[in-house]
């Protein structure tokens, strides 16, 4: 045999180009689509710190005020415990919301990603398979 030949035989029953492609594009896409719902989901986490942030500071306003107009010390240090024990309770609420917020997005995410890593996986063996069988019938 020939080097020419043998050099030939080697390519002779490859992948096929179209297919390798064409598992490349689709993985793009599901990089795409996960990456998408990262951005979305850093969006939507933004918009609620922000809605928390805002009512924070209109709180705050309006507890300031309010602390302002009363006349004796006690009422006024009964009157910040509160707002501390209500602040620190609502801060936990709003964290445990943003932190729920993530795992879902990550989970979204990995999902798309794990469903086309299941496909690539998929196509693989079948394109194993059939490039086993066609060496088959070469040989034969």
């Amino acid at each position: 045999m020939s080097y020419n030949q043998a050099f030939a035989d080697m390519f002779k029953n490859t992948m096929d180009f179209n297919q390798i492609f064409s598992t490349g594009r689709r993985n793009m896409e599901a990089l795409s689509a996960a990456n998408q719902v990262v951005v979305e989901s850093a969006q939507a986490i933004t918009r609620r710190q922000a809605e928390v942030a805002r009512a924070n500071i209109d709180n705050a306003l309006k507890v300031s005020k309010d602390l302002m107009t009363n006349a004796t010390p006690e009422t006024t240090i009964s009157k910040q415990s509160d707002l501390m024990k209500a602040f620190f309770e609502n801060t936990l609420t709003n964290l445990r919301e943003v932190s729920e917020l993530v795992t879902k997005s990550s989970f979204e995410a990995f999902d798309v990603l794990n469903r086309r890593t299941a496909e690539s996986l998929e196509e693989i063996s079948t394109a194993s398979a059939s490039s086993g069988s066609s060496k088959k019938k070469s040989a034969a």
